[in-house]
């Protein structure tokens, strides 16, 4: 989950959000661990009783604030956040609780599900995460549901009261059940990312996951999970090609989807461009130009076959993190098209605006002759097809 590059320019500071400023303040600017523990703890007392609250206004205030103000303060305010929304320790019985994301890149012709999982279906999930991913003696919860981005928990606060349902359902031993009443309805795209949500909890000090035990490593857990969890999660998603990231705290693995996803969004798109089109990755090419608004958001890449300029198809690539116009964006996009099979590649130096249809919303893309055009299949190929590409 991509933090926010881009300040709201909040007009004013509550003392809330003023006491957030300078405690994140004096933290970045600490010369040692004695120190930093003092602003670390008076700084995590602060955040969590605005989460407690619900107060997500102050939090984004103070965060705001910082991204222009002191970006160092910002980095310290955005991990004790994220921290304390996706983690606790129950002054009680002293374990620790932490939210886990397993993350599936997926794409289809048809939907992608977004869909409450039966029992059997958790049951499976459940051996092999314990089997592959966690330590030994974790206790466990999941929730129900496989998630769409858009129905994730929204902001601080809400991911906090999730984690703390979660870790409770982990204590009492049963998975959570999660209510689909309001939750938004997901818009269909080629590819796209869905979400399995966990909580495990431990005692205080203990490994959470099986690459902090000694006969383990990220690199098997990924490889198992993959290739055991993964056959689970194909039964749940017929008709779509899956991939799997690899499980972990809440934040990091919903930012490592963010990256991992647009490679495979081009991948998706070449594998979808081929077998309906009917050609082979040979005879398709890219076009790839950046898109602006006050500074550069994201790159747009269409896809034309070789002997036509009309786009049949695009994919937006964002900027994450702190990307910019310096990062070789463009290049990676290069080589992962290469490896696509793609021979025909164009770059535009074009300052393209971020343009979108008036009629139906999707972003516009570059033409060969340097144009944002709307993407279109032919009339014949485009049945059943998601009107939403990524």
């Amino acid at each position: 989950m991509k933090r926010s590059r881009f300040s709201r320019r909040s007009s004013g500071l509550s003392p809330e959000a003023e006491q957030l400023v300078w405690l994140a303040s004096g933290l970045s600017e600490s010369g040692c661990r004695a120190e930093d523990r003092f602003w670390e703890t008076r700084l995590a007392t602060q955040i969590e009783a605005l989460l407690d609250e619900g107060d997500e206004e102050t939090l984004n205030a103070a965060m705001d604030h910082l991204f222009t103000a002191n970006p160092r303060a910002y980095d310290e305010l955005a991990d004790a956040l994220e921290s304390l929304s996706e983690s606790s320790i129950n002054a009680q019985t002293g374990d620790d609780l932490l939210l886990i994301a397993a993350p599936v890149m997926a794409w289809s012709r048809f939907s992608i599900p977004a869909m409450t999982l039966a029992a059997p279906q958790l049951a499976s999930l459940r051996v092999h995460l314990q089997a592959h991913v966690f330590a030994d003696g974790v206790k466990l919860a999941l929730a129900d549901f496989m998630f769409s981005p858009d129905q994730l928990p929204q902001g601080y606060c809400d991911t906090r009261r999730f984690a703390l349902a979660l870790g409770e359902a982990a204590r009492a031993g049963h998975d959570l059940k999660v209510s689909r009443e309001n939750m938004p309805e997901t818009v269909r795209f080629l590819s796209d990312v869905r979400y399995l949500l966990a909580a495990v909890v431990v005692p205080a000090g203990q490994p959470l996951f099986r690459w902090q035990e000694n006969d383990s490593s990220r690199e098997q857990a990924l490889a198992q999970w993959r290739a055991q969890g993964g056959a689970v999660i194909a039964t749940l998603m017929p008709g779509c090609a899956c991939d799997i990231v690899l499980p972990e705290a809440y934040f990091a693995a919903s930012r490592q989807a963010d990256r991992e996803s647009r490679p495979y969004s081009l991948r998706a798109s070449v594998a979808f461009l081929t077998t309906t089109l009917e050609v082979p990755p040979g005879e398709l090419r890219a076009v790839i130009a950046p898109y602006h608004d006050k500074q550069l958001e994201e790159y747009r890449i269409a896809f034309t076959q070789t002997d036509s300029d009309k786009v049949v198809h695009g994919v937006v690539w964002p900027l994450l993190g702190a990307e910019d116009e310096t990062s070789e964006i463009a290049q990676q996009i290069e080589t992962a098209l290469r490896e696509c099979g793609l021979d025909q590649i164009q770059h535009l130096e074009n300052r393209f605006p971020l343009e979108y249809c008036d009629d139906c919303g999707s972003p516009m893309y570059p033409s060969p002759e340097g144009e944002s055009v709307h993407a279109e299949l032919p009339e014949e190929k485009a049945e059943s097809i998601p009107r939403h590409l990524h």
